[in-house]
């Protein structure tokens, strides 16, 4: 492949926020563009100015920033649109009018003569008043080519900077996308980009063939969030035009995995686990064949080092795994069973995987200490002494808890959008400034049938170094068990941090306490320790 620069221009701050259930605050938008100006996008798009007050509020603050990277504004082909967009003070206008018959019959009732009108006024409009302008025939790739070409020729005649090529519907095929973009690269002079929808599962690859085809730019969102199936993953083509393609980019790929977590918190879109790049299973083994393979040589099981996109390879106990994956995971936690041992330990999680379990970190913990003749209660950090929860129609959930951390007893209350989260929370008050887990998976199953069934909560957190542990309690008391499941995977977190880093040590109580919790100085609690 060929070595010029692709352009990388960002619009989940427009196309992604459209995703169904998702809107963002100004702050959150700000926050977000100045993650992806660290990430090193050249190009951001900020929102529709014109869609209300405060999607211009937004578009305007980001604009004011002092981004590096160029800040554009949607607009139609209309005075009104381009105003608002110049009124935010961006870099760059990106107009748009839908070129194809379909569009021009049912929605715009326009003749292709008049929206290349449109085409020619609203540009010029933009570029007398100084703004640079990229333009988008909406559904482009359902749009006759000939027409096409004049469309953007209009465009480029009037000042366009840039000419983006939409597949609005994700309907084209790369061959299809290569072919167009072949024409069009031919019949301008102005750089050439490709916006493409997922609707069949191949933005990343439509975009691919646009680029192979002399396209110099692509529009992406983090995560691959927009309308539908969304539009273009940035962490997936960014790793394949830079790891296979050989092309360079701006962007800092460390920063992929940061920017796609931040993303996931401030939308609340949760990414399925096996999301390539940045799904929590993207970098994680259990197969003992991989995990034999990754111990010895990484690159036997995975593309490239987790590193360069900021992530971490790890590990799952469970029926498929071997060995080598098992030992590894306990080298973590700091366990190093004899060869004897350790066939032991592999043979039970190997029983517990046949009977359809989830093998959870705890329960790998559990199986070793028993095997090595350890007692994991004499190593307890932290644990639940009460919990009090009232809830009901009406009410704010809230719920109080009472933990044992280090010998010493912490109260804390919360509330939350149900009892379950409340009480969490709790917990997360207390723990927090030492420990600072965030929840990735929280699963709860009924073991047992009727309204009095056992249940079986099963949690997986990760620690601030990327540490994922999982755990579960069963109880029949769904919220009970869902607090001492999370309480016994920080416990982990925190018994491998000792074993690992400073065996002998023993974990201060957090410092934060007297502002975020009540700490009880208990006397049976001091009598007692």
């Amino acid at each position: 492949m060929g070595s010029s620069a692709i352009r990388i221009f960002d619009t989940t701050l427009r196309d992604g926020e459209q995703t169904p259930g998702v809107s963002l605050t100004t702050e959150e938008k700000v926050t977000i563009a100045r993650q992806l100006d660290k990430l090193g996008v050249d190009a951001v798009e900020a929102g529709f100015p014109v869609a209300s007050r405060g999607e211009h509020e937004a578009v305007a603050a980001i604009a004011k920033a002092g981004l590096s990277c160029e800040v554009v504004g949607l607009a139609r082909a209309n005075k009104t649109d381009i105003d608002s967009a110049l009124d935010a003070n961006v870099d760059c206008v990106h107009i748009f009018i839908a070129t194809s018959d379909l569009h021009l019959k049912h929605k715009l009732k326009l003749s292709r003569e008049q929206v290349i009108e449109r085409i020619t006024e609203s540009i010029s409009y933009a570029k007398s008043h100084g703004a640079a302008v990229e333009f988008s025939a909406e559904d482009a790739t359902r749009t006759e080519i000939e027409y096409l070409k004049v469309a953007y020729g209009a465009a480029e005649s009037a000042g366009a900077s840039r000419i983006n090529i939409p597949d609005t519907v994700g309907v084209a095929s790369p061959h299809t996308i290569a072919d167009i973009t072949r024409q069009l690269v031919a019949a301008v002079q102005v750089p050439v980009s490709i916006h493409c929808h997922n609707d069949f599962g191949l933005a990343v690859a439509n975009s691919l063939a646009a680029i192979e085809a002399g396209a110099v730019q692509a529009h992406v969102t983090v995560n691959g969030l927009g309308e539908r199936a969304g539009n273009t993953s940035l962490e997936e083509l960014v790793m394949v035009l830079s790891r296979l393609y050989d092309r360079k980019i701006r962007i800092k790929t460390e920063l992929l995995y940061e920017t796609s977590k931040l993303v996931t918190t401030l939308t609340g879109i949760r990414l399925q686990p096996h999301k390539a790049i940045v799904g929590d299973n993207a970098f994680g083994h259990e197969s003992g064949i991989h995990t034999h393979g990754i111990t010895e040589a990484p690159l036997t099981y995975e593309p490239f080092d987790p590193a360069l996109v900021g992530r971490r390879r790890w590990f799952q106990a469970g029926k498929h795994a071997g060995a080598h994956g098992i030992s590894a995971q306990l080298a973590e936690a700091g366990y190093y069973p004899e060869e004897n041992q350790l066939g032991e330990i592999v043979s039970r999680v190997k029983a517990l995987g046949d009977k359809g379990k989830t093998v959870t970190d705890a329960d790998l913990i559990a199986i070793t200490e028993a095997i090595l003749g350890k007692s994991s209660h004499r190593e307890r950090v932290l644990d639940l002494v009460d919990l009090a929860v009232v809830t009901g129609k009406g009410l704010v959930p809230t719920a109080s808890v009472r933990l044992r951390l280090d010998g010493k007893e912490y109260t804390s209350a919360e509330t939350g959008v149900g009892p379950i989260d409340a009480a969490i929370r709790a917990v997360h008050k207390i723990t927090d400034p030492s420990v600072q887990v965030r929840l990735k998976e929280y699963r709860l199953e009924a073991i047992t049938g009727g309204s009095d069934a056992l249940a079986e909560a099963i949690v997986k957190v990760e620690d601030a170094n990327e540490n994922v542990v999982s755990a579960r309690a069963a109880r029949e008391d769904v919220v009970v068990a869902s607090v001492e499941a999370m309480i016994e995977a920080i416990n982990k977190v925190l018994l491998r941090r000792r074993k690992v880093q400073a065996p002998s040590s023993s974990m201060q109580p957090p410092s934060a306490l007297s502002q975020q919790a009540q700490s009880t100085p208990d006397p049976s609690a001091d009598a007692n320790h």
